[in-house]
């Protein structure tokens, strides 16, 4: 291992079944019952499990049908996700109190750089004591902690002993660590990848870390020298905070599948409505409209128009958007998901005394 790299402080911290877990804080009935953030309807999506929900094999983003059937009695709660944010706020208040260096990953995930931290702190793992306990005083919930060196051992160790865990992977462990593991279990290896590594032989970390850096570039691209790197327990990537945001979108899968003009334009207006929300609420405009369409047969089509200005309208978003739906008609069949996102983005903070054009 790297020297500069050991001398690295990373924690993961992972709030525990987010949306789940802030349904059964708020609703006592819900405490201890199996319960399914998202929709119950036929095309309904599982946004979030509670761990009961989930030791019968429930699971987010698992169709609500599927999840039904697997656990008869799962109590399905609508998402609320302005509640979800303002706990995320709190939390995130908690970290800075230790770091500025906190690249947020979603709602309920960050990582913290914590080698030099506002509290003049020794010990990462200390620090994560004191943030989890923090959490649950402010919050009545849980989160699980990772800490080690690197960004990949420190998801890694977030996830050991879930839920309300804290495990710590120290330098001299990290390459015993990683050996025995199944690659399926490596943070950036999905299923589909970990079946092809299954299927040329390699099953688990040391198995994985006997294949050269060009072998593996060979069959995996690129990905393939990440693959090299987290086999040795190496990530060199820091922790990057305030992440630029490529792009905002919002997308509806509906119960019907819809074939009308009409139809289709009303059921995108909620998600130009969302899209142009975010704009104004971060002072970020973009220059890229995309549609999505997923028709019922599943094909997935997306269609988009870049502006030379900056798009600085709703009316211009919705118009737009809407000229890029007109271009696919007639529908040649029924449409069961409709998005639109917005991405080429800019912060307005950098456009003052320059004039926004608008397209007429």
């Amino acid at each position: 291992m790297e020297a500069a790299e050991a001398q690295r402080k990373i924690i993961h911290l992972d709030m525990d079944a987010f949306y789940a877990s802030v349904e059964q804080r708020d609703n006592p009935v819900l405490r201890g019952q199996p319960v399914a953030v998202g929709g119950s309807r036929q095309r309904g999506v599982v946004a979030a499990a509670s761990y009961e929900a989930r030791q019968f094999g429930v699971r987010s983003a698992m169709p609500s049908v599927v999840a039904q059937r697997k656990c008869p009695h799962l109590v399905f709660v609508k998402p609320r996700f302005e509640v979800y944010k303002e706990v995320s706020r709190q939390v995130r208040a908690i970290f800075a109190e230790y770091t500025p260096l906190i690249e947020p990953v979603s709602l309920d995930e960050a990582y913290l750089d914590v080698t030099h931290n506002l509290k003049q702190m020794a010990s990462a793992t200390r620090i994560a004591e004191q943030i989890r306990a923090k959490i649950f005083e402010q919050t009545q919930l849980t989160a699980s902690a990772g800490v080690s060196y690197n960004k990949f051992l420190a998801k890694l160790a977030s996830d050991y002993q879930k839920p309300n865990g804290l495990f710590v992977i120290k330098p001299h462990e990290g390459l015993g660590f990683v050996e025995p593991l199944k690659v399926g279990d490596f943070h950036g290896i999905g299923p589909v990848t970990a079946a092809r590594l299954n299927q040329l032989g390699i099953f688990t970390g040391a198995d994985l870390r006997q294949q050269s850096e060009q072998w593996l570039r060979q069959h995996f691209g690129k990905a393939g020298s990440y693959y090299y790197a987290i086999a040795r327990a190496i990530d060199h990537r820091p922790v990057v905070a305030d992440r630029v945001r490529k792009s905002v979108g919002s997308e509806n899968t509906f119960e019907q599948d819809l074939t009308e003009y009409e139809e289709l334009v009303a059921s995108l207006q909620p998600s130009i409505d969302e899209v142009w929300e975010y704009c104004q609420r971060t002072e970020v405009l973009g220059r890229t409209v995309t549609l999505k369409v997923k028709y019922a047969d599943f094909q997935l089509i997306t269609r988009s128009r870049t502006s030379f200005a900056l798009i600085s309208s709703q009316a211009l978003l919705e118009r737009i958007t809407l000229e890029l739906l007109a271009a696919l008609l007639p529908m040649p069949k029924g449409v069961r998901l409709l998005g639109v996102s917005l991405s080429n983005l800019d912060n307005t903070d950098e456009l003052v005394g320059r004039q926004l054009v608008l397209e007429l």
